[in-house]
């Protein structure tokens, strides 16, 4: 019983004598020198008291020796009740227990760790395994291996995945990669999405400074499924997302054409320029050397 449980009402006077019974069953129910002095009392209800004491356990600190002792009706013996080790309102406890599967992070995975999933997991849903497939001695499946060996009339020396047949349910899936007994859902592709996008997106402060995004740059690996229209794998040893799923809008100083990219046009000059000195023309010396005139003497000797 808890003091939190404390009542409105006078205890009862014999049990709130009986301190000295009350220590006897702590002291036989704790190791030697543990009880200490005593705390307090609380009604717990007609003729039923709770005495605390102190513990002096160590690593229990603030705890308290919790001694209920009751008597009958009309009657002045004393008897025990329980006696029970509780935190106080200051006592040191642990922390609330979380399950594993929301203490869990990213990276806390190690070699030999397993990590199992819920069968009804958001982010899985069910994969082709092939058991929906009719029987071999179906009438559907012998009408189903007619109408293939009908089409592979002309390409039967052509190789085939051996157990499947083309055009099969069981070959497309094979190639697609869902012969599996789950796949992502939608959820845990989105799911997914936003971490990348998150970490090696274009708003992170890495893209927001490269010279380029990572849908020009050579280093990008496509990859398969619906995820392959917005995000890749970086191949850049030296760029900082190396093996990691970017973004397409993503990008570092590590691009492939960030040596050879073109520089950015410079704007024209202005028109008319109010700022700069416009060149002024200068007239001709006056003082300057003029051109001979022609001898007039020669004239006259000529005439």
């Amino acid at each position: 019983m808890s003091a939190a449980t404390t009542r409105s009402r006078t205890p009862d006077r014999l049990c709130a004598e009986a301190v000295d019974l009350a220590r006897e069953a702590a002291e036989e129910a704790a190791a030697p020198g543990v009880v200490g002095e005593h705390v307090t009392l609380v009604s717990e209800g007609d003729r039923v008291v709770t005495h605390f004491f102190e513990c002096k356990e160590f690593g229990y600190r603030g705890w308290r020796w919790a001694v209920t002792v009751t008597r009958a009706s009309r009657a002045k013996l004393v008897t025990l009740d329980e006696t029970v080790l509780l935190p106080g309102p200051d006592a040191l406890q642990a922390p609330e227990w979380v399950p594993w599967s929301e203490r869990l992070r990213p990276g806390d995975m190690g070699p030999g760790d397993l990590l199992p999933t819920e069968a009804d997991d958001l982010r899985l849903e069910p994969g082709y395994t092939g058991e929906d497939a009719p029987p071999p001695n179906s009438v559907l499946s012998q009408e189903l291996a007619e109408r293939i060996e009908a089409e592979d009339a002309e390409l039967s020396e052509r190789d085939t995945p051996a157990g499947s047949a083309r055009g099969s349910i069981a070959s497309v899936a094979d190639e697609l990669g869902m012969r599996r007994a789950r796949v992502l859902s939608r959820y845990g592709l989105h799911a997914a999405a936003d971490r990348w996008e998150e970490s090696f997106g274009g708003k992170t402060a890495m893209a927001q400074a490269a010279p380029a995004s990572c849908v020009s740059c050579a280093f990008l690996v496509p990859i398969a499924g619906s995820l392959s229209q917005a995000f890749g794998i970086c191949a850049n040893e030296f760029g900082p997302a190396d093996g990691r799923v970017v973004a397409f809008d993503y990008g570092c100083g590590g691009h492939s054409e960030a040596a050879v990219m073109p520089t950015p046009p410079r704007p024209a000059s202005p028109v008319l320029d109010t700022v700069g000195a416009d060149p002024l023309v200068f007239r001709p010396d006056r003082g300057g050397s003029v051109p001979d005139a022609p001898d007039a003497t020669e004239d006259l000797g000529h005439s």
